[in-house]
């Protein structure tokens, strides 16, 4: 389970990072390009992709 949500939270960030940079117009080329839309979606693609990584690598804590 931590494999696939580590995979899932890096391509969350990967993506988003193409998403806000074509959102605030540094990546050209797509329908995307300039649309601030799509730079609110990456940042909250971002955000969700973090939060994946970080449940996906906290220590478990183990009671004795």
């Amino acid at each position: 389970m931590r494999i696939a949500l580590s995979i899932v939270g890096a391509l969350l960030v990967l993506f988003g990072g193409i998403w806000f940079l074509q959102g605030i117009n540094v990546l050209p080329g797509s329908f995307m390009t300039g649309q601030t839309r799509w730079a609110v979606y990456g940042c909250i693609a971002i955000a969700a992709g973090v939060v994946l990584l970080l449940q996906a690598n906290r220590r478990r804590t183990t009671s004795d």
